[in-house]
């Protein structure tokens, strides 16, 4: 019998040469051979996201592009998935980031059907939609989904999110209430960024992680330039240090927002917001995050569709392990999913 998360010392106890938050980090970019199963028979859906709503092309309908795989159960006898899982990645990964192959193919052997969604300007998708990616987009993403929800056709559906997919997951579980998603049993929010200001300072005051972020955004950008080089260039920030200030200059540039200060505030997630819950959210982190205070998490209400569980080692999105190494998130979500199904 599978350990319950409800005592997650007893699910995830990394041994002490790995607990250290950094390493934690990045043992998650390792992709075990394994993992790779997840792409085998995958199918490309490209979704209807709804009108854009970014200031280029009013009314313009956003396609955001998906990559599903059908369950692999061991057990012949169910012919049938256990339900459908959403994988939404952070920010500057995709549907092919470590994090995603690696649950993604725990999953389909578990009996899962899945789908990797790509935010826009994540993963092969600069081409699709003429407006550059900012996260306060939750319609289009929420959009997807609702359709993605409707793949389970009755069966449970479940979205997964790490890092800023964990708080698309958060903000969609809130949504919900009022613009329900199809077939929607459980959202869960891995290392979610509740609080995108302090996250912001954190990266840019962690050299290693800033350098690697800050490559990847500006090669996204500058990728989106030589798409659209009639309407983009980013060529100044190739000189802006820090993440804060790059930040700054695009939204100054190219949205309604005043400046970073403002723009990471419209998509926080504050404590109150947790109450208007009507189905189960789970939020999974650890406490030497690097990137998410603990805090932020430690603040959120009780409420009975609301669990919280902050995991003392882990890193933001790691939870490894050793001899042999291992990606221990996949064992932490198959038994937040037992929880809906039945299984122990």
């Amino acid at each position: 019998m599978q350990p319950r998360l409800s005592n997650p010392e007893n699910v995830y106890r990394p041994h002490r040469l790995i607990r250290n938050g950094d390493l934690q980090t990045i043992l998650g970019r390792h992709i075990p051979p394994e993992a790779a199963i997840v792409n085998e028979g995958e199918q490309m859906i490209l979704l209807d996201a709804g009108p854009d709503r970014t200031h280029l092309e009013p009314g313009h309908t956003v396609r955001l592009l998906a990559f599903h795989t059908p369950h692999r159960n061991p057990d012949h006898r169910q012919a049938k998935p256990k339900g459908l899982a959403m994988l939404l990645h952070g920010w500057e990964g995709d549907s092919h980031s470590p994090y995603n192959l690696i649950l993604g193919s725990a999953l389909i052997r578990a009996g899962y059907d899945v789908v990797r969604l790509n935010m826009r300007d994540h993963g092969p998708t600069h081409h699709l939609n003429t407006g550059i990616f900012f996260a306060t987009l939750i319609e289009e993403v929420h959009a997807a989904t609702q359709q993605v929800g409707l793949l389970a056709a009755g069966r449970p559906f479940y979205i997964i999110g790490a890092s800023l997919g964990g708080n698309f997951a958060v903000r969609m579980a809130l949504r919900h209430a009022h613009n329900p998603i199809p077939n929607l049993r459980r959202s869960i929010a891995v290392n979610p960024v509740l609080n995108p200001q302090r996250t912001c300072i954190l990266l840019d005051n962690h050299r290693l992680l800033r350098r690697y972020f800050r490559r990847r955004w500006l090669d996204s950008l500058l990728k989106k330039q030589r798409l659209f080089p009639e309407l983009y260039d980013f060529t100044p920030l190739a000189s802006v240090p820090t993440i804060w200030e790059m930040s700054d200059w695009v939204t100054k540039s190219m949205s309604p927002f005043s400046g970073v200060e403002e723009y990471l505030d419209a998509y926080a997630v504050r404590p109150m917001e947790f109450l208007d819950l009507v189905a189960p959210l789970t939020v999974l982190t650890a406490a030497n995050d690097p990137l998410i205070p603990s805090d932020d998490i430690a603040a959120l209400p009780r409420h009975p569709s609301l669990q919280v569980h902050v995991l003392p080692h882990g890193g933001h999105v790691g939870y490894n392990d050793l001899f042999p190494l291992r990606n221990r998130l996949p064992d932490l979500i198959k038994i937040l999913l037992a929880q809906d199904t039945g299984q122990s």
